[in-house]
């Protein structure tokens, strides 16, 4: 198995991710921030609204356009209500992010088995796959940092620099600035060259100034051009979405300097090897290359500090910390890859043992656990219940039988096929659990069409149901304590809720008729996952 990886790395990785994203792509419910992003590209899309982007026809600078342009060539490809072709470009940014952790470790370790290892603990770690679709920006940000580090970092360590480096670096920079802004400047490059600077010190480096400048210059030229041609064409908008979120970043979601220091945990079924891999005093002189480690021990840590400098926190700001914890996790997994056959001290293999021990045994206990608990809710997905539990049961034997045999090689690709299962196979069986009250609002569009009406939205409705209606729903603006209707006759609300006094003057105005009442939560009211902000009652007003 690891000749085939190690004669096609990059195309096991991307195969890889296929497998384990894209057949249930458009299967987890839709998240807020993927809404937004989707609308966006959607309006790109109906308005042509490519540069002054908008939600809901309503101006949209707190991100740059590149997550959503990316969307909106997905919609091209598949069509604009389609999920999976929203989500596919940030799949592809896994598969970039993981084929480039191979790259730039291959460049560094001279090693494709340890460079396989470090790109397969990043595409398998949890929050890496979970911000695609939690956040899609994130990943994008991220991954084209990730390829302008790969770059940067052939510039530092070649006698001679070439120029095609600086270009690419310059590019994959500027696009990472308009993903997401300077955020991955801050969170991932400016952590990797102090890192660089401790671990390998910058040689020679007048001679490499032009093409670093030259590729810090073009980047901020890519990544500042969306910034310029807004300032130029709204400013006031802009400026006033660029003070709102700057007070946000100093007041919203404040949390103390230590809320990040739980952040290997981050990496789901690498948690046990995560924390360990920090532990500097007992890998400095187990590792294979000392100064990497160093190096990526260093990336990881001045990550997590500078960002738990910044007074707003959220786990998935933590995003850019598990790219160099990666590798950093790989210097752990070679290591007992080639000792732990010869280890003796219980306090090594107790770890290793109980890590991929309890990963075994949640297989093994998959099918019994769900069945006890779960029957009457799968009786209508027993086929797919059944393929799952006979997977995941048979991998979690292996795994047991591996680890008796001390064969972390084996263990370790089977756990990185078992995270692959868990998607694959258990993920579609979400849908057993589906909210019986669930209600779509995508057929409403095309009503209101029929009935010759328009949909306006009162007070606040979900992005999340915007998107899922299929067009812009405007906002009837309330001010000084009242609505502005609009002129029309007759026309629909939306509406999330509303206040008695508000109701009142409504009905003063206007014969109200309830229609129809949408809930698009995927679970029931009884589970922590309902949100009642995903819930909107349709009436239609008739002016008296």
């Amino acid at each position: 198995m690891f000749k085939a990886l190690k004669n096609y790395p990059i195309l096991f990785i991307c195969l890889f991710v296929a497998v384990m994203l894209l057949p249930n792509l458009d299967v987890l419910q839709i998240s807020i921030m993927e809404a937004r992003n989707f609308i966006t590209a959607r309006e790109m899309l109906n308005n042509d609204h490519w540069l002054l982007t908008t939600m809901n026809n309503v101006a949209r600078y707190q991100k740059p356009p590149l997550p959503a342009w990316f969307s909106a060539l997905g919609g091209i490809l598949f069509g604009t209500k389609s999920l999976f072709g929203m989500r596919l470009p940030a799949v592809l940014m896994v598969m970039l992010a993981g084929s480039f952790m191979y790259y730039f470790s291959r460049t560094i370790l001279k090693s494709r088995t340890h460079s396989m290892i470090n790109a397969l603990v990043l595409i398998t770690s949890f929050y890496v796959i979970g911000i695609t679709f939690e956040a899609p920006s994130d990943i994008f940000t991220h991954a084209f940092m990730l390829v302008s580090i790969y770059y940067f970092y052939n510039i530092f360590k070649q006698d001679v620099s070439r120029w095609k480096h600086a270009l690419f670096a310059g590019i994959c920079l500027g696009l990472s600035i308009l993903a997401k802004g300077p955020i991955s400047i801050y969170a991932l490059f400016l952590p990797f060259l102090i890192a660089y600077g401790f671990s390998f010190k910058y040689k020679a480096i007048k001679q490499k100034l032009p093409q670093l400048l030259s590729a810090i210059v073009l980047g901020l030229i890519i990544g500042g051009s969306w910034y310029l041609y807004v300032k130029l064409k709204d400013p006031n908008v802009l400026n006033s979405t660029v003070a709102k979120e700057t007070g946000t970043w100093k007041s919203y979601n404040v949390r103390p300097f230590y809320y990040y220091w739980s952040f290997f945990v981050q990496t789901g079924i690498w948690t046990i090897p995560a924390f360990i891999s920090l532990l500097y005093p007992y890998l400095k002189k187990r590792v294979s290359h000392y100064k990497a480690y160093k190096f990526s021990l260093i990336w990881t840590l001045t990550a997590v500090v500078l960002l738990s400098l910044v007074p707003m926190k959220k786990s998935r700001y933590l995003v850019p910390v598990l790219i160099p914890l990666a590798f950093n996790i790989g210097f752990y997994i070679e290591y007992l890859i080639r000792k732990f056959k010869v280890l003796k001290d219980k306090r090594e293999t107790f770890p290793v043992y109980f890590n991929f021990g309890l990963i075994g045994v949640i297989g093994i206990a998959f099918p019994i656990v769900m069945f006890v608990l779960f029957n009457a809710e799968l009786q209508s997905h027993l086929i797919r219940f059944t393929i799952a539990s006979i997977v995941l049961f048979a991998i979690g034997v292996f795994i047991l039988l591996q680890l008796k045999a001390k064969n972390i090689k084996n263990v370790f690709l089977l756990t990185v096929f078992f995270f692959a299962s868990v998607f694959v196979l258990a993920l579609p069986l979400s849908n057993a659990f589906k909210n019986e009250d669930y209600s779509s609002i995508s057929d409403l569009n095309e009503e209101n069409q029929q009935r010759n009406i328009n949909l306006y939205a009162v007070n606040y409705i979900a992005p999340e149901t915007i998107w899922d209606y299929g067009n812009s729903i405007p906002e009837i603006e309330y001010k000084n304590d009242r609505y502005t209707f609009p002129k029309e006759n007759k026309f629909g609300i939306l509406v999330y809720e509303m206040s008695a006094e508000n109701e009142a003057q409504i009905r003063a105005n206007y014969e109200v008729k309830e229609m129809a009442t949408y809930d698009l939560n995927r679970f029931g009211s009884n589970s922590n996952q309902n949100n009642p902000r995903l819930k909107s009652v349709f009436y239609i007003l008739t002016k008296k």
